[in-house]
């Protein structure tokens, strides 16, 4: 079926019917919670699919294959969609996703799960290279595309929100697979409504187009390299391996710029980033990344570890983050459209941001829930008034041949803040969490169970707890007071890591002067050359 190609775009802001947008906007709604559920439901059963198939070792890269793929493919399909249009790559994600998904599921060793969350991986790069650079195609005026992005807003608040909740229920009545298989239903809706009513637009139309594989090359070896890096150093400190992987890190950016300079269809333009816009954008979600990892990976230990909270108690004080984001996008694309300088709201998130991270930074055991809670919230206001325009600001900025590449760019961006986040802040948790140790319990140097108490685990996982109790009862020690001292070491160690969330909400503040004013788009027409909608897929 067809969908109706609005007749004069430029007059409505959009190039399909109401109906016809209603309905394309409605696939990529429950493309965006597909990827939202399958994210939040899989660190939930993450635990318990470990203890299954016995393989703690490889823990971290169940996460980490994840984001590697998507990290290198996202650049890679934001620029074919560009060239052959997105809806082939939009499909194709849905599909990918949904076998990766199976393969996941069915998976009977942790070496089987890691690589087939890579394969995940690459229809989550592919999904977010293409689906979110479908909105601009669809509505060209920004006035109306904000509207039209509540949608996505909300389907992607909504799956955070139920996400946690989801994957423990199905975790504990229908075991640790079904949070994979939760994918299908919500992917083949979607994939009914995108090959259906999702139109086909190429913003460049050429006759001469080359794919730049050699540029894809030297992102992937870029960006995989960077990403071991990352992961790897705190683990191996700066030794001869690291200081090689660094070194060849540095050696395929310089061959990527070297390439990417004297291609004559490059896959990254790097005008973009002469572009003092865009590159102050993308510094701005490089921040927002590495303060939105570090509060996601690192807020949860505080509380379980640090609080002695309950999971269930986390999961209630960590969902206000969740659907403020939500919240805060909703309200966004209510207010910014009636602002003279639409870049004010970027100071508003990310003061939000400063204030939010400086009262967790101060939290301690008696802070009253109900404040952790308004940070949590200032924290999610802060992300949903920034992220969203953080898109659109670069969406309007790069042009309609840049769309894709621009949209792209931006989210890979972020993932490396990300990578980043994770990776700086997880290194000073257990530098300082282990020297605190080793100072508050001075006695304990040598004996066995020192160890397990500079193990963060200790102060979450019960059975390891009771273990540690046990031990020292046998030595005639008290271990409730151990735990309750290393409690204390936890909470500063954490405190110390999000310092540099803190750091870097506050030079977000300061760089978002270096945005030029932003002025949306209004009414913008289609030019036949520059762009063709089609059906035919």
């Amino acid at each position: 079926m067809a969908p109706a190609v609005s007749a004069s775009p430029s007059e409505t802001g959009r190039v399909l019917s109401v109906r016809q947008s209603l309905l394309a906007m409605t696939g990529l709604a429950f493309l965006t919670m597909m990827v939202a559920v399958d994210q939040t439901v899989v660190g939930t059963a993450l635990p318990t699919v470990v203890a299954e198939l016995n393989g703690f070792e490889l823990y971290a890269w169940v996460a980490t294959a994840y984001l590697l793929t998507s990290v290198i493919t996202i650049p890679i399909f934001g620029r074919l969609g560009d060239y052959y249009g997105r809806k082939p790559f939009v499909v194709a994600s849905v599909v990918v996703f949904m076998l990766a998904s199976v393969l996941c599921g069915i998976s009977d060793s942790m070496v089987q799960l890691v690589f087939a969350r890579a394969l995940q991986g690459i229809g989550g790069g592919m999904l977010v290279a293409t689906a979110f650079a479908c909105v601009p195609d669809l509505f060209p005026d920004s006035h109306v595309r904000l509207r039209w992005q509540i949608l996505l807003s909300s389907a992607f608040g909504i799956a955070n929100a139920v996400g946690p909740t989801l994957g423990g229920f199905l975790t504990q009545y229908m075991g640790w697979r079904s949070v994979f298989f939760v994918n299908l239903p919500i992917g083949v809706l979607s994939l009914f409504f995108l090959w259906r009513y999702l139109p086909r637009i190429r913003q460049i139309q050429s006759a001469d187009i080359r794919l730049d594989w050699q540029g894809a090359v030297l992102v992937a070896l870029f960006l995989g390299s960077l990403q071991f890096f990352v992961e790897l150093l705190p683990r191996y400190g700066a030794g001869l391996p690291m200081v090689s992987l660094g070194v060849f890190c540095g050696l395929m950016l310089t061959a990527l710029i070297f390439w990417e300079k004297r291609c004559p269809h490059p896959l990254i333009p790097l005008d973009m980033f002469r572009n003092k816009s865009l590159a102050a954008l993308f510094c701005l979600s490089l921040f927002m990344g590495f303060i939105l990892f570090a509060l996601l990976f690192y807020l949860p230990l505080m509380l379980q570890g640090g609080f002695g909270l309950t999971p269930q108690q986390v999961g209630l004080l960590i969902t206000p983050l969740v659907v403020c984001i939500t919240l805060g996008s909703v309200a966004n694309a209510r207010i910014i459209i009636r602002l003279s300088r639409p870049n004010h709201m970027l100071y508003a998130g990310f003061v939000l941001q400063v204030l939010a991270c400086a009262g967790m930074v101060t939290a301690h055991q008696h802070t009253s829930q109900w404040l952790i809670v308004l940070y949590m919230m200032m924290a999610g206001l802060g992300l949903g008034f920034v992220m969203p325009n953080l898109t659109v600001f670069a969406q309007e900025t790069a042009g309609r041949a840049l769309l894709g590449i621009s949209t792209a760019m931006l989210q890979s961006v972020r993932m490396i803040g990300g990578m980043l986040g994770t990776a700086i802040v997880g290194t000073m948790v257990t530098y300082y969490y282990t020297d605190g140790i080793r100072q508050a319990v001075p006695e304990g140097h040598g004996q066995p169970w020192l160890n397990l108490l500079e193990n963060p685990q200790v102060l979450v996982n019960s059975r390891i707890q009771g273990d540690f109790m046990a031990q020292l009862e046998e030595l005639g020690l008290s271990g409730q007071g151990l735990i309750e001292q290393a409690r204390v070491v936890l909470v500063d160690a954490v405190h110390s890591g999000l310092v540099t969330a803190l750091l870097m909400a506050l030079i977000g503040l300061f760089w978002v002067y270096r945005v030029p004013v932003i002025h949306f788009t209004r009414t913008v027409g289609v030019k036949p050359a520059e762009k063709q909608v089609s059906s035919d897929e």
